[in-house]
């Protein structure tokens, strides 16, 4: 009973403790050695942490305005994020254990010791018989003074999506070693052949995100896949990967998660108010491997590629940060947002014409089966075509306005359907080929392979591939 009041003590002072802005120390910076057979790896780079180093912005630096044509880029995630939540106070019980706090231990990762209570930057290269293509991918890590899980966040496996780099950037330098329980790993921009082009895929023109958990003796995609799993993925106990939507369309800020997976169903309830699509994802995916590594894997989607939306950023952000605050490996948080339902079904619903798309709806509305979502304009004969929802729920992605063709992915529906409906949307052939690789497919460019068009004479007409169009 006498230890009470000082449990209790030690819960608000944890919770009061704020988060502490980091910089990089530019000094302890030195050239990094490349990793491969037969050299020793360079010590790892620290981070300084509460230090202003000259010439770099500082994280709670003011920044421009944004122009009035972000307006709605800000609608959408500010919807999200402050819509009808509901906020609520932390409470954040800890047992008499954590309380005490283990201390941590050093942890070794890609050939480097990073000490409790440090943070490192390290280097991962896939294998030096890449050759040309081999380069030096920076990862981030914070090992906190307390014992506790590891927490990993990836970022532009297809390297046209910004919005998780500046995510991982920001938990990352925000976090103080002094005050997490266990060690976040961020790989900012995993695919950074891609990046370097501007491109969402590798060089050969495979996606990345299609070749997980990878195969050391396949194509370049597989053998990039296959260290990289090796190398980073299996060296976490629970997984983030961060994306966008792809080609030109946009996703309001939810995750993609294997509900069916009592493991990543429990990892979801740790997040806040964002909406879930429950779904297993490509079979090659990222996500997928590592869940079926024993791994709990979400992929969090917001905004739309080749953009740095800001409050788009600003949602992932806090969501992670929720994330470690309800699981207790970070109590600098005083609040969070409700978990949100699940969806348990989705449709794309596809243009039937061609022309300009003029969308009515905007991302993230709620709306009903026989609502306009939006016409396609035909610039030569005037023509209009309305695109109508053929389903009540929720719009979780959506196409920008642009010219479209017959059979291109206009809007992502999150239908409102009882749990165990979404292993019913496809046919049990359906669902065992979707998304799956031959050898021979393996080694197929990206644009070759999966691309079967489904039939186009009805708009609700459901598709494997619709289950894996943008992530």
């Amino acid at each position: 009973m006498i230890l009470k009041p000082y449990l209790a003590l030690a819960c608000l002072l944890a919770l009061a403790t704020p988060l502490a802005a980091r910089q990089l120390d530019p000094a302890a910076d030195p050239e990094p050695a490349a990793a491969g057979a037969g050299t020793t790896p360079a010590p790892a780079t620290r981070f300084t942490a509460r230090q202003d180093t000259p010439g770099m912005p500082s994280t709670s630096a003011t920044l421009p305005r944004l122009a009035s044509s972000e307006a709605a880029i800000q609608r959408e995630a500010r919807s999200v994020a402050n819509g009808k939540a509901e906020l609520q106070p932390l409470d954040f019980l800890l047992s008499p254990e954590e309380i005490l706090r283990h201390p941590n231990a050093s942890r070794r990762l890609l050939g480097a010791e990073v000490e409790p209570g440090t943070a490192a930057r390290l280097v991962w290269k896939p294998s030096n018989t890449f050759s040309g293509m081999a380069v030096d991918t920076p990862v981030l890590v914070v090992n906190g003074a307390y014992d506790g899980p590891t927490l990993c966040l990836t970022a532009a496996v297809h390297g046209d999506e910004l919005n998780g780099i500046e995510m991982v950037r920001r938990l990352m330098y925000e976090l103080d070693p002094g005050q997490l329980r266990g060690m976040v790993i961020g790989v900012p921009i995993v695919n950074l052949l891609g990046f370097s082009r501007n491109s969402r895929y590798l060089p050969d023109r495979r996606d990345l995100n299609r070749f997980f958990p990878g195969n050391p003796h396949g194509s370049v995609a597989s053998r990039i896949a296959d260290a990289f799993f090796t190398d980073v993925v299996k060296h976490c106990d629970r997984l983030v990967d961060l994306h966008t939507g792809s080609f030109y369309r946009t996703n309001i800020p939810q995750l993609r998660a294997d509900m069916t997976r009592p493991e990543v169903a429990d990892f979801v309830e740790l997040f806040g108010d964002i909406p879930v699509l429950s779904s297993p994802g490509n079979p090659r995916s990222l996500r997928a491997a590592a869940v079926s590594a024993g791994i709990p894997t979400v992929t969090m989607e917001a905004g739309e590629p080749m953009r740095l939306q800001r409050d788009m950023v600003d949602v992932g952000v806090k969501e992670v940060m929720t994330l470690m605050a309800k699981s207790g490996m970070y109590s600098g948080v005083d609040l969070w947002l409700n978990p949100a339902p699940a969806f348990y079904d989705s449709a794309w619903v596809r243009a039937n014409a061609s022309g300009i798309l003029f969308s009515s709806m905007e991302l993230g509305a709620q709306v009903g089966k026989g609502d306009v979502l939006g016409v396609i304009n035909n610039p030569i004969t005037n023509e209009q075509i309305d695109i109508v929802s053929p389903h009540d729920g929720r719009i979780l992605g959506m196409a920008l306005d642009q010219f479209v063709m017959p059979g291109f992915a206009v809007y992502h529906i999150g239908i409102h359907a009882a749990k165990g409906t979404q292993a019913q949307s496809l046919s049990e052939e359906d669902a065992a080929g979707a998304g799956t690789y031959t050898d021979q497919e393996a080694d197929e460019p990206a644009d070759q392979v999966n691309r079967a068009a489904p039939d186009t004479s009805d708009s609700t007409n459901r598709s494997p591939d619709d289950m894996f169009d943008d992530e």
